[in-house]
Parts: structure tokens; C-alpha cells; sequence
């Protein structure tokens, strides 16, 4: 719970009250005596939430799986609204704004700020009406495919970003490589997770999932078969695969649908949600421990049958 100190005006009584102390005593600083530095607190305001942090480098999808995403959890699944009272920057209200006027119009996301993590805010309150499909809050962290690319061969994070890593808060962490460059990002989606590690997070227990976007660029909208998710996996993202079967990490592959190249410029020419609702509902029972569509208890369904 965030408190707020209590302002006391300041005493105008006497001129003495506004002296720099610097004035008086510049004078007596001792050789052997260091100063503390005031450091800028890095502390996470409003702690209590599910926080969502994607990784993948530039152009890999994520601000689409995002922003469908969202869309789909909005439009089908229930009430997505801003949390009221959180540390939302006016940039994340924008890019939300956008995501939702956007997509419709088969317009892609812009690429993200680099060296920034946008934070959004969100509360979403499923249409679900069973006692165990509780609402809950969701806060996604939107970072810039470029900063990703910092930890090879050992590097660091941004401090922007290394701040919601090094935090005590619940983290659920999406991995997104492309179909079509996955063979290139299987290193560094490993040096994130040893990375994690060394962060004091244990791969057993944590919460993530691997996902192949722009999986029509296949030339299917899905899979044949689980095996060939697999085999795709297997193949082009060898030790990543090591990683995910023996942590016993979830894996699944999304698209938007039909995207077309028309001057130039890429636009979702038929808008396909299936795979954002798979996700969405991944994300939801990983965290509550219930699917979206839980029919609830027998009494829940009997109720339901005299109130519908």
C-alpha cells in the first residue's frame, strides 16, 4: 500500500531558516570525510499487480501480439480499462489509444522507444460470471527490440529496464522470435534466460512462455500438428528447445492473420484473433490458476440456468 508523507510549510518566521548551510561551514570539511550521495530511489510504485514483460529483438512482433492481445481480451473476453491511481505515463495512454484505433484499420504498431519501458496500466474484468473468474490487474511492459540486443556476450540491460528485473514482483515473461528469424535469436533468447537466472529467478517455477510469431509467413494460419510446432522449434531453435522441455516451459506459435505489403508498407488485410485468444487465455489461468471460460460449480451453472 504507497503512503504519502505529510508536507509541513516551510518556517519564513527568520531570514537564518533559508541560510545554505554551505556558507557557514564550506570552511571545515575534513580530508577524511566522504559524503553519502543522495541516490534516486529506483523503487516500483503499485507493486500489486501481474506484471507482463515481452522480450524479442527488433521487428520479432511483439507490439502486435500486444496490442491483438489486448484487443481481444477488450472486445470478447470482457472490460479492459486504465487503472485509476497508477504511475502511467501519458505515452502509455497514447500507445493504448493507438493499439485500439489502430488494429481494426489493419494498421501495424510503431516500433518502441529505445532505452524506455512503457508501462501500462490495466484492470481487466472478465465477462465470465463464475465466482473464480476474478477480475484482475495486468501490468505490460512494453520495451524496444534494440535494448534486448544489449545483453550479448554478457552486457547489460538499460537501468530502465534492469529496474523491473531486479524487483520483487510477479513477472510473467513472453518470448516472441519470428518464423522467420527464430535460427538467429536462439543464442540470445538463452542469454535471457541465464540472465533470469543469475537474477535469482528459477526457470522451474517461472512463468513464460516461447512464441513463433508471424507463423503465416508458413503460409498457414496454424499448425498442422503439435509435433510440427515442435519440429519447428526443434530445428531452428535448438537450444532454446533444451531449455523450454527441460524446464517444462509452455510454447505456442500466433499470428494476426493476413498481412499485406502494398506500397511499401505492411497492413493486416484480414484480422485473425485465434491465436490471441489462445495466448490471452494462457496468460489468464497461468495467473489465476482457472480458464477464462471455467463453466464454474455445479450450483454456479444451476444459478445460471434460472437467472439466464
Amino acid at each position: 500500500m504507497e503512503t504519502h508523507d505529510h508536507l509541513k510549510p516551510l518556517n519564513f518566521e527568520t531570514e537564518e531558516t533559508l541560510k545554505p548551510l554551505s556558507f557557514d561551514f564550506q570552511n571545515d570539511t575534513k580530508e577524511d570525510f566522504v559524503p553519502i550521495a543522495k541516490t534516486i530511489s529506483n523503487d516500483i510504485k503499485n507493486k500489486e499487480s501481474n506484471f507482463v514483460f515481452f522480450f524479442g529483438t527488433a521487428e520479432s512482433g511483439k507490439s502486435v501480439i500486444l496490442s491483438s492481445m489486448l484487443y481481444y481480451l477488450r472486445s470478447y473476453a470482457g472490460v479492459l480499462r486504465p487503472k485509476l491511481g497508477t504511475p502511467n505515463s501519458k505515452e502509455a495512454n497514447v500507445l493504448l489509444s493507438d493499439f485500439f484505433e489502430n488494429i481494426r484499420q489493419g494498421v501495424l504498431p510503431n516500433r518502441t522507444t529505445r532505452d524506455q519501458v512503457t508501462r501500462l496500466d490495466l484492470v481487466f474484468e472478465p465477462n465470465n460470471k463464475s465466482k473464480r473468474v476474478v477480475p484482475i490487474d495486468l501490468t505490460f511492459l512494453e520495451t524496444s527490440g534494440e535494448n534486448h540486443n544489449d545483453i550479448r556476450r554478457g552486457g547489460n540491460y538499460h537501468s530502465s529496464i534492469e529496474t523491473f528485473l531486479n524487483a520483487n514482483i510477479p513477472l510473467t515473461f513472453i518470448i516472441v522470435t519470428s518464423y522467420e528469424s527464430a535460427y538467429n535469436d536462439d543464442s540470445l533468447i538463452n542469454e535471457f534466460l541465464d540472465e533470469l537466472e543469475r537474477k535469482g529467478k528459477n526457470l522451474k517455477s517461472v512463468n513464460a512462455i516461447l512464441v513463433i510469431s508471424k507463423w503465416d509467413k508458413s503460409g498457414r494460419m496454424d499448425v498442422e500438428s503439435a509435433e510440427a510446432l515442435d519440429s519447428f522449434i526443434s530445428d531452428h531453435l535448438p537450444m532454446t528447445s533444451q531449455r523450454i522441455d527441460t524446464y517444462g516451459l509452455s510454447k505456442t506459435y500466433y499470428t494476426v492473420g493476413s498481412v499485406q505489403n502494398a506500397t511499401g508498407n505492411e497492413r493486416i488485410s484480414l484480422l485473425n484473433l485465434s491465436t490471441a485468444e489462445v495466448l490471452s487465455k494462457w496468460l489468464y489461468r497461468s495467473i489465476v490458476g482457472y480458464d477464462l471460460d471455467y463453466e464454474g460449480t455445479f450450483w454456479e451453472r444451476l444459478k445460471f440456468s434460472f437467472t439466464n
